[in-house]
């Protein structure tokens, strides 16, 4: 469970750490043959924390990329179940487990180019293809859960109050099936996308090119104007120039 809920579980050091520690046991414990990842409170994760704080330097670093890639690698079922917002890395996260359930007032989106950030994990163009892709990466706008279905980032819309019984039945029914045929077919789907260059996407970073690219992203004109206004005039001013144009 992603326990941030004061800030809508955004990504910060201390949510990757736990979850990439919360992963590892679930994969080690023999009597775990579901995996569940939610978020505590009103929504699923609401993406990185731009006001989060540093990480302490006697703590391990543990990067998500890592994290998720453990979770498509690891044998066992990962189902996330979604309410609310799940938008830049946690729409992302969400998109690396292996079914994703959401809940009817749930919305999705690439939020991050808003103010210039580029996608931390490139899944989503092995999800909905290349048009749908674009239009999530290169506008920025929010989805509904039914738009969402349609293209593919999610398995099931269930009403919100059903959610979490909906994610325990849905897993409960893996659960029931062979184990090992469960682990196989998750395997050979996974190596469909491996041939088709899916890892070399998502370590996209590897390439000089674009990595250049991606650190120049924060000082252009539009970028660098919007983090001024979260420096210096907070939250609120910064959402409301962000948002102004997307809906």
């Amino acid at each position: 469970t992603f326990n941030r809920p004061l800030v809508l579980n955004a990504v910060d050091w201390s949510l990757t750490y736990h979850f990439s520690k919360a992963i590892a046991r679930a994969e080690a414990d023999e009597t775990a043959r579901a995996v569940i990842v939610r978020g505590a409170g009103r929504t699923f994760c609401a993406g990185g924390d731009l006001q989060g704080s540093k990480r302490p330097d006697d703590l391990e670093p543990v990067n998500m990329l890592d994290t998720v890639l453990r979770i498509w690698r690891m044998p066992k079922p990962v189902i996330a179940s979604v309410r609310g917002h799940a938008v830049g890395q946690g729409v992302e996260i969400a998109g690396m487990c292996d079914f994703t359930i959401a809940a009817e007032d749930a919305q999705f989106g690439e939020i991050q180019i808003r103010h210039g950030f580029p996608p931390p994990m490139l899944v989503t163009p092995f999800l909905v293809g290349t048009k749908q892709a674009k239009e999530l990466m290169m506008t920025g706008d929010l989805f509904d859960a039914q738009t969402a279905l349609r293209m593919g980032l999610v398995n099931r819309v269930v009403p919100t109050d059903q959610l979490d019984d909906a994610t325990r039945a849905f897993a409960a029914r893996l659960v029931s099936l062979p184990p090992t045929t469960v682990a196989l077919n998750k395997l050979l789907v996974n190596r469909v996308h491996e041939l088709a260059g899916f890892v070399d996407g998502m370590q996209w970073r590897d390439d000089p090119v674009l990595n250049e690219l991606a650190s120049a992203t924060r000082g252009d004109t539009v970028s660098a104007a919007r983090l001024d206004t979260l420096r210096e005039q907070g939250w609120e001013a910064f959402k409301r120039q962000r948002d102004e144009h997307h809906r």
